[in-house]
């Protein structure tokens, strides 16, 4: 302790409640209070569920399966889930609840010359956010233009239509025509330049929309999972009373039989076709979330025993059920929409951002009672993507609380001020996607991180874990958790089929790459050149993280691919391991709470206090230093500071050891 008590403790002398030095004691003593954890199981559930079922299972899912065979392509879709989808997201929530870490510091755990695989989970998830939410602004934008007597996407006399090939009727993908819904999308929402090379200055209505999708999701997360959990229970669960409501409505309006026909009408034939198989596995792997990182993040913060298999089975189940509802929701529209222009379905259907901003709202809009299926429509947009958008973002937090911890605390004073600073750096990042060229940006940011990043890292991510770590270590893992070993169905999944599907999609990337497009538009060199860029920063951290390993530490590379447990490198029971990654992570936190307990009780213990513990101190010179636990029972005599605030099994120590000497 500082010779000066003054320099050392609070000058103010301000009070402090007993109950307040108690629960500083009882926070620093307890092991579990160093990270949060899901108030209730369901509300890890429901965020898993809300992150996995995103804007992807409305706008991808349908058209995909309507182009890949209609009712055929729920064969390798199916078969996909059960032999990629299933196991992988079961390993990736036993890594993060049996860790207790975000992705990057189990990664340097379990595997660490892959340990950059975690940081690079990090930094795509980061980057997927930042445009993500531009998706929300725009939601947003259509959400406020709802209301009213008529949508302005249903007439061609407005300011910004062209009127010489402007049809209020839907003209359909083969006319040199353009719908009104279409221009309300490029020159209204969008006010679309002919290039990136032209940035045309700011939407600053999507600027604030853009601000108020990132102030909710500040306000929904920035308590953490104690703030977040509590909002899944509406944003997860509100999006299916839409989706059960529109599909009701849907299926009585004329023509809509003829819409669903188109989406499960098996083509058997394309069961023969490659391409089938692996847009099945890529719909699965992304779908899910796999290799974002988000999962492992939110699976850290269960208590260790919990059920990781049911909630694996239940979100999997769920996503892919919700994907097959809303292909019936959205067909069911698409043929009502072409028996009344008298066009085919497959003239209507498309993918993307044009289905559910250009399509659906035309469609909507020509609906009975479209006044209220209309703001509710994006509603349920809105709902979807922030349950994402919350996942994502808390995968840049949980890691800089894992790496900086107690001093980042200090320096920031709370927590909340963290999620901020990363909240307004991802709305400064989203900018450039909302000026009147920032389409060609958005889509040049999806394609290269969505598309060329993300396979590249679930490879690495499978490779370290399933074959460098081990199938055996991870099922001591799962023992460990659950009490019962995984069955030989996931053993084999991980140890065959995932690293050889997640290898056939690579593969097939890689063949099948074709440079990113926004219609008939090609991007210059230079755009391309940044594309690369791009998607090379989210996966350098790869190699980067090996070569940082090898140069620190010494050793063959078998010892320095085994998880870091020393002699338990070679061990394929996983007792030795979690004994040593248990004593490991007692020293962290002990390190945490005397760094905490310093600054705590230097800041809130008061001055008498202070004086009352140096009075103790003094008429305990010369025998062996009495030890006392704080109560903070404040009777102005040394005697106040007694030992019976132990009770819960809070730690003992001298009075010097409690105020951090």
């Amino acid at each position: 302790m500082d010779e000066n008590p003054k320099n050392a403790l609070d000058e103010s002398g301000a009070d402090v409640k007993p109950s307040e030095l108690t629960a500083m004691v009882e926070r620093t003593a307890d092991p579990e209070a160093q990270r949060p954890t899901w108030s209730r199981r369901l509300e890890f559930i429901l965020a898993s569920v809300g992150y996995a079922v995103g804007l992807g299972n409305v706008w991808r899912f349908p058209y995909l399966c309507y182009r890949s065979g209609g009712g055929a392509f729920l064969v390798p879709y199916f078969t996909m889930l059960l032999l990629c989808g299933i196991p992988l997201l079961f390993m990736e929530f036993a890594i993060g609840q049996y860790t207790r870490l975000g992705p990057v510091h189990a990664f340097a755990k379990i595997c660490p010359l892959f340990k950059g695989v975690g940081l690079a989970t990090v930094v795509i998830s980061f980057m997927f956010s930042t445009y993500y939410n531009v998706l929300l602004s725009w939601a947003f934008f259509y959400f406020f233009n709802s209301f009213g007597a008529t949508h302005p996407w249903m007439s061609c006399n407005n300011t910004w239509n062209v009127f010489e090939n402007c049809s209020i009727r839907f003209s359909g993908n083969t006319t040199h025509l353009q719908s009104a819904s279409q221009q309300f999308y490029d020159n209204r929402l969008l006010e679309k330049t002919n290039g990136i090379e032209e940035s045309g200055g700011l939407r600053w209505e999507l600027f604030g929309c853009l601000v108020v999708a990132w102030a909710i999701v500040y306000f929904s997360i920035f308590k953490g999972v104690k703030s977040s959990g509590k909002v899944v229970y509406f944003t997860a669960i509100f999006p299916y009373f839409i989706l059960i409501s529109l599909f009701i409505n849907n299926v009585q309006l004329p023509g809509a039989k003829n819409g669903i026909l188109y989406f499960v009408t098996p083509d058997w034939s394309k069961l023969f076709e490659v391409k089938v198989w692996v847009n099945a596995a890529a719909q699965v792997f992304n779908s899910l979330g796999i290799a974002f990182g988000s999962m492992v993040s939110m699976a850290s913060y269960n208590k260790f025993n919990n059920n990781i298999l049911r909630d694996a089975l239940i979100v999997s189940l769920t996503n892919s059920f919700t994907s097959i509802l809303a292909g019936f929701v959205i067909f069911s529209a698409i043929g009502y929409m072409a028996h009344i222009h008298n066009l085919p379905v497959d003239n209507i259907a498309t993918d993307g951002p044009g289905l559910v901003f250009v399509v659906y709202p035309e469609v909507l809009s020509t609906m009975p009672a479209f006044q209220l299926w209309t703001p509710l429509f994006f509603f349920m947009l809105l709902c979807l993507g922030l349950d994402s958008q919350f996942a994502n973002v808390e995968v840049g937090v949980t890691f800089i609380k894992d790496e900086f911890g107690p001093k980042l605390r200090h320096f920031l004073k709370r927590e909340e001020v963290l999620t901020l600073v990363v909240c307004t750096l991802g709305l400064l990042l989203g900018i450039p996607h909302i000026t009147k060229g920032g389409i060609y940006v958005f889509q040049l940011m999806d394609h290269y991180t969505a598309v060329v990043s993300l396979i590249f890292l679930a490879l690495f991510e499978v490779t370290s874990v399933c074959l460098i770590f081990g199938v055996s270590r991870i099922s001591s893992m799962v023992q460990r958790m659950l009490g019962k070993a995984p069955n030989i169905y996931f053993r084999a999944c991980w140890q065959v089929f995932c690293p050889v599907l997640v290898l056939c999609i690579l593969f097939s990337s890689i063949v099948q790459f074709t440079p990113a497009h926004y219609g008939k538009y090609t991007y210059p060199v230079w755009a391309e050149c940044g594309g690369w860029v791009i998607s090379l920063f989210s996966i350098v951290w790869i190699p980067l993280g090996a070569i940082h390993e090898i140069c620190n530490n010494k050793g063959s590379l078998i010892e320095l691919n085994g998880p870091t447990t020393g002699e338990c490198v070679t061990t394929p029971d996983l007792t030795c391991v979690a004994q040593k990654a248990e004593q490991s992570a007692k020293r962290r936190r002990g390190e945490e709470r005397r760094e905490e307990r310093r600054v705590r009780l230097a800041a809130a213990v008061p001055l008498r206090v202070q004086q009352a513990v140096l009075l103790v101190r003094v008429g305990a010179q010369g025998a062996r230093p009495t030890r006392y636990c704080l109560n903070g029972n404040r009777s102005g005599e040394a005697g106040g500071l007694t030992s019976n605030v132990c009770e819960r099994g809070a730690e003992e120590g001298s009075v010097s050891e409690q105020l951090g000497e």
